[in-house]
């Protein structure tokens, strides 16, 4: 690799050997992306038992299902920093391989969760149905478009790689920022199937 990839990748600029202002920036982002989640995670805990006469979490979630969901993530983010470690090596191959393994884990991922939402759709849980339902919708929901867009920024991501003859600073500051966006991802779902999913069989 050459030094100024290596330093970008670090974070790190030779002049101030400070952080980038990319990742920075991203960094600044990802703040605002947890006090977004935070919010949603009160609203959801101040409407968690209110079920309109409704069914209750512990009636709707199949935690098996969601268990294999949450292990289909959490591998992908291994899967992602084995990219990155490709990335340090200025392997092409690796980054390329390990991305679309992790595209298809957050794909499974994304599908799962719409086969749980479009069942309970279809047995009359839809979000309408009460505020405990509309919360978990919205918060999940929420979860799931975040995944979807790591989803198009990574296929963005291997296309570029796949067309570039090597990785440059620019590529890898970019797989960087994707690399903390998508374990912030995965850290915000371990709260929601602890919170929502496994708090509501309480």
């Amino acid at each position: 690799m050459t030094q100024p990839a290596l330093l970008v990748y670090h974070g790190r600029s030779s002049a101030d050997h400070g952080p980038t202002p990319t990742v920075f920036g991203f960094w600044l982002y990802l703040m605002t992306d947890c006090m977004l989640f935070a919010s949603l995670f009160a609203v959801f805990a101040v409407m968690a038992h209110q079920f309109a006469g409704g069914a209750s979490g512990r009636d709707l979630f199949d935690i098996p299902g969601v268990a294999l969901e949450t292990g289909a993530l959490l591998l992908s983010s291994t899967t992602y920093g084995f990219a990155m470690l490709g990335a340090q090596r200025q392997g092409r191959g690796a980054v390329i391989g390990w991305l679309l393994v992790t595209f298809v884990l957050g794909a499974l991922f994304l599908a799962l969760e719409l086969r749980e939402f479009s069942h309970l759709v279809a047995n009359g849980a839809g979000p309408s149905r009460s505020a405990f339902l509309s919360s978990f919708f919205t918060l999940v929901g929420t979860h799931g478009l975040h995944v979807t867009a790591g989803l198009v920024w990574m296929a963005v991501l291997v296309v570029h790689v796949v067309r570039s003859p090597e990785l440059s600073g620019r590529d890898l500051t970019s797989l960087t920022c994707l690399s903390l966006f998508w374990h912030f991802l995965d850290i915000v779902w371990i709260c929601v199937f602890s919170f929502v999913y496994l708090g509501s069989m309480l």
